[in-house]
């Protein structure tokens, strides 16, 4: 007798099975489902079944999961195409910190194709990487990555390694209805703020930011750190605590805000040709 030919479930990678049963299961216990999908559960098909939660779980996105994604990836491109340049500048960056931007650009540029491929998955277009134009339109004067610039370098990728981190932050809550996707920009946010950390480090600042300071950086940066005094978190207030935190600056640093859509894509359009 020829050999009985696998059942249709053993021929199904288990992580896609986990996914669907989990979905199914939510279903069960009452979460939103499209009348399409709880139609063909209805049916009884497994094939069908399969099929029609793998769509619901992969082949749908709402647009502001989209709209979400399509900001992600304007910040790792003006990011990844800041460190490419950087770290192709003859002479710019010393010796002893070449291989942290050598890091950022590799983290960037993964970040990038990650964040196009998913926007793939869920039937949208990525959106082309814009031109940079990294002297802000004037406000950073002369800047052009040369030799003797390392400095201001520095100062641009803190702004932008802090502005990574709220922009993230502020698209967070988008992408609730989307665990999976949600699950990844997470995996993003914290090594974005490994960035800013390490920048900071490497410019002889703090690793956290104080109130709505801007450091030493210029003033068409403040919009970055705009909101960063904020001082209720939930709902309560820090003042009767702030003296244990060393005032309201100290209790400022506890906590990092979201920034906006509009704020982000504001702040970003300072730096497109």
């Amino acid at each position: 007798m020829p050999p009985k030919p696998p059942s249709l479930m053993s021929t199904v990678d288990t992580e896609i099975i986990d996914a669907v049963e989990t979905r199914a299961a939510e279903i069960a216990q009452g979460a939103s489902a499209s009348s399409k999908l709880v139609a063909a559960l209805a049916l009884g098909s497994v094939p069908i079944a399969l099929g029609a939660l793998a769509t619901d779980l992969w082949g749908q996105a709402p647009s502001e999961v989209v709209d979400a994604l399509q900001l992600a990836l304007l910040l790792e491109h003006l990011e990844s195409d800041f460190y490419t340049r950087g770290i192709s500048a003859a002479g710019m960056i010393p010796v002893a910190d070449a291989t942290i931007f050598a890091t950022l650009n590799a983290h960037e540029s993964t970040h990038v194709s990650v964040l196009r491929t998913i926007i793939g998955a869920k039937g949208a277009t990525a959106a082309p990487k814009p031109v940079f134009d990294f002297t802000a339109k004037g406000s950073v004067p002369g800047f052009v990555f040369a030799s003797t610039q390392y400095e201001t370098f520095k100062m641009l990728s803190q702004a932008f390694e802090d502005l990574g981190v709220r922009a993230y932050k502020g698209q967070l809550p988008r992408l609730i209805s989307d665990k999976s996707t949600l699950t990844t920009a997470l995996t993003f946010h914290s090594v974005e703020a490994r960035h800013a950390a390490e920048i900071r480090r490497l410019r002889g600042k703090k690793g956290w930011i104080t109130g709505g300071s801007r450091d030493d950086l210029p003033a068409f940066l403040q919009p970055v750190y705009a909101g960063e005094e904020n001082g209720t978190q939930g709902g309560v207030s820090l003042a009767p605590i702030a003296t244990a935190f060393g005032g309201p600056d100290g209790a400022s640093e506890a906590f990092d805000e979201p920034l906006t859509r509009e704020q982000v894509t504001a702040i970003v359009g300072l730096f497109l040709a």
